[in-house]
């Protein structure tokens, strides 16, 4: 992790497990792809143990499927605990790490608790909204391998396809059209067998209906909401709201 990668990335979107970032935002980050943007996932866990799968390899295969589903240029696998993830100094900083050495633009992340579900999403969200600010903080090199610093330039949260659309108390919640990648964002959660077996199919009806849902309330067939954490602002009102 001392080393940068060969090119900054567009956009880098972290998940607690692998899984996560398809469910929330994979027809987002197949199109960013196919528009020719640089788009990373980071999982900070590799989700094990959990029900139905072999072991940590196999739901490496997964994951590794279904970035290739997405056509994303990396997919980094850390090393902090499933199912005991807290946010703490340490996973703050190796996170940082990763974004400094990935060198994104926008981060996406976890924008809230999401109840009757895993309590590590909540403690992602944490650990990425600190590891955003450690990412550019000056005088610390020894903490971060003498990486250089790096600003991100914008935060913003997503929602799991099983969640509220979207999140209290703020400002600029925006739609993207996936109308072209939703297949390729159902194919992406497909490559999870251990988890989405037969029993399970009801889950891509569920994650379908969100996207067309979400979409049609912007105007699309179908859509993934975000949040950004600060307020949007334009110079050019057409384009911004895409006439």
């Amino acid at each position: 992790m001392t080393e940068l990668d060969a090119e900054p990335f567009d956009v880098v979107a972290v998940g607690a497990h692998p899984d996560d970032v398809e469910i929330a935002c994979g027809g987002t980050l197949a199109k960013l792809a196919r528009q020719g943007y640089r788009v990373g996932i980071v999982d900070l866990t590799d989700g094990e143990p959990t029900p139905g799968s072999p072991g940590p390899d196999a739901r490496r295969r997964e994951a590794a499927c279904a970035a290739e589903k997405l056509g994303v240029a990396k997919r980094i696998v850390m090393d902090m605990p499933n199912r005991r993830l807290f946010d703490c100094f340490e996973a703050r900083v190796e996170l940082a790490k990763v974004f400094r050495r990935l060198r994104p633009n926008i981060v996406i992340g976890f924008g809230d608790k999401t109840p009757m579900a895993s309590p590590d999403h909540w403690q992602a969200m944490q650990i990425t909204d600190a590891a955003v600010f450690y990412s550019r903080l000056t005088k610390w090199d020894n903490v971060f391998d003498h990486l250089p610093v790096h600003t991100i330039q914008r935060q913003l949260y997503f929602r799991l396809a099983f969640e509220p659309a979207t999140l209290e108390g703020f400002p600029s919640h925006f739609t993207v059209d996936i109308s072209e990648t939703l297949e390729a964002k159902l194919d992406s959660i497909r490559c999870y067998e251990s988890q989405f077996p037969p029993a399970k199919a009801h889950v891509f009806d569920r994650v379908r209906g969100a996207a067309l849902i979400q979409g049609a309330a912007a105007g699309f067939h179908a859509g993934e909401n975000f949040v950004s954490t600060r307020m949007l602002g334009a110079d050019d009102l057409v384009k911004f709201i895409g006439l």
